[in-house]
């Protein structure tokens, strides 16, 4: 209730349309839990820097190593925000690919099964 976050000052919408501006669309978990629990909301927006942001690993690799979690959760959902969020941030149709062959080998078929309609979005 302090507003003491890191990022503080930043209302809702600022966070969701920064978040949108980074993935290349808006996740309706973003508008729904900004309007729940804006503070839940700045949360998840510091974690998602973590992952949109450039650091020892490039944005893009952690977006796929991202991909990799969770297709193994087989949740097809989460698989195509990640495939969106990989598409907008540099990453190629070899690059995906290569971590569909990750992603098999460690998670197996189900994981792969769960990329099914990201997969389409290479098309």
């Amino acid at each position: 209730m302090s507003g003491e976050h890191k990022g503080k000052g930043h209302g809702h919408r600022e966070i969701i349309d920064d978040m949108s501006g980074k993935l290349g669309f808006t996740p309706q978990i973003l508008e729904t839990l900004g309007e729940l629990e804006p503070e839940s909301l700045q949360k998840y927006g510091m974690c998602n820097d973590k992952i949109l942001s450039d650091g020892a690993l490039p944005a893009k690799t952690k977006i796929l190593m991202s991909l990799a979690v969770v297709a193994s959760k087989q949740c097809e959902r989460c698989v195509i925000s990640q495939m969106q969020s990989a598409l907008k941030n540099g990453a190629t149709k070899e690059e995906i690919m290569e971590a569909m062959d990750v992603i098999f080998i460690t998670s197996g078929a189900p994981a792969v099964a769960a990329c099914r309609d990201a997969l389409k979005l290479l098309m």
